[in-house]
């Protein structure tokens, strides 16, 4: 596959090209030596298009876990107690999760809730997600997950990947991906709606293409 377009959030793209061209440049590799061609096996159920062959994105996203998984990127989770008033969550955003338990059950709090976020590739302080799902899933991903695990000091930058809308169409006519899915074009577009510093972390978004 290839880049068709970039789209750097508080220069999440500088910040690599500064600080880690050497992983910027494998993670345009992988992204290379992705063959969407393969992945052309989902038999749509769609009322509108039923029996049409389209992209498999469970099939694709496999070849990205392999493909990351080989250049040594690996899956990370972020724990933490959870808490609805606002001091004692800027109290604990920093602290260990250990403390944190400690520090809400010191202001009352009888059985602290347990809680965690997963993302599927990280290396250096830099997380990624390859995201052929859902319109709610890139949101997750951009206003919640990313967040997270930068405020939590697990990384530096987020990187999100995503198909260009070309990608969901056949240039003959009709669709080559399901209904829904999203796309880069309209992800850019929903951050830049929310301004120039929403979501507060360093982000760089991929759309690419077969």
């Amino acid at each position: 596959m290839k880049i068709v377009e970039t789209y750097s959030h508080l220069n999440g793209e500088e910040y690599l090209l500064v600080h880690h061209a050497e992983i910027y440049d494998e993670i345009k590799q992988v992204i290379a030596q992705v063959q969407a061609s393969r992945f052309l096996t989902k038999q749509s159920k769609e009322k509108t298009m039923r029996g049409k062959q389209l992209f498999d994105p469970k099939a694709i996203n496999a070849e990205f876990r392999r493909l990351f998984g080989a250049a040594g990127w690996k899956e990370s989770r972020y724990q933490y107690y959870v808490t609805t008033n606002r001091k004692y969550l800027q109290d604990i955003i920093n602290l260990p999760l250990q403390q944190q338990k400690r520090y809400l059950m010191e202001q009352g709090v009888e059985v602290p809730i347990l809680s965690y976020k997963q993302t599927d590739f990280v290396k250096s302080r830099i997380a990624i997600e390859v995201q052929f799902g859902k319109y709610a899933f890139v949101a997750f991903d951009l206003f919640v997950k990313h967040l997270l695990f930068y405020s939590g000091d697990i990384i530096n930058v987020g990187i999100e990947v995503l198909p260009v809308k070309a990608m969901a169409s056949d240039p003959l006519g009709g669709r080559l991906m399901s209904t829904g899915v999203a796309y880069y074009e309209g992800e850019v577009y929903n951050i830049l709606r929310h301004g120039r510093n929403s979501p507060p972390v360093p982000l760089l978004i991929m759309g690419i293409a077969p």
